[in-house]
């Protein structure tokens, strides 16, 4: 693994709460750091590697981008049609061109799901109410 060097100007609380956390678990402060780092920008595994990195960078999202990646990001024209699709797969198989865009559209569908799941895990974390009730509803598929 190839190392970086990288200049931090941090507020001096924070380095002495890194010292601490070095001297607790006999390790260095650059070790802290990069172990806090890792851990704060992790992602879900088997995921395509731009999700993941989207899903990881979250983190570092202000609240209010946070609310907005927790809106449904399928359109309701897409929602739509892959309701329709959905529900012809159960009448009968599908074309190759319906199976194609079915894919696509549950491919989207899933993504969106992951990004609001993790939008709305941060903001709870963070100490923001979850609720039904500050969320615009999924799609029901």
């Amino acid at each position: 693994m190839t190392l970086q060097t990288v200049t931090l100007h941090l507020p001096e609380d924070l380095y002495q709460r890194l010292q601490r956390a070095a001297k607790l678990t006999y390790r260095s402060v650059d070790e802290v750091v990069v172990t806090t780092i890792n851990a704060t920008l992790v992602a879900p595994p088997n995921l395509p590697s731009e999700l993941a990195d989207e899903l990881a960078a979250m983190r570092l999202s202000s609240d209010d981008a946070l609310w907005a990646a927790a809106q449904p990001s399928l359109s309701p024209a897409e929602a739509h049609r892959l309701k329709q699709i959905n529900h012809t797969a159960g009448e009968r198989p599908l074309s190759h061109s319906e199976a194609v865009e079915q894919e696509t559209l549950l491919k989207a569908y899933h993504h969106s799901i992951l990004r609001r799941a993790q939008a709305l895990a941060i903001l709870a974390q963070r100490g923001h109410t979850v609720s039904p009730e500050n969320l615009a509803p999924a799609s029901s598929l």
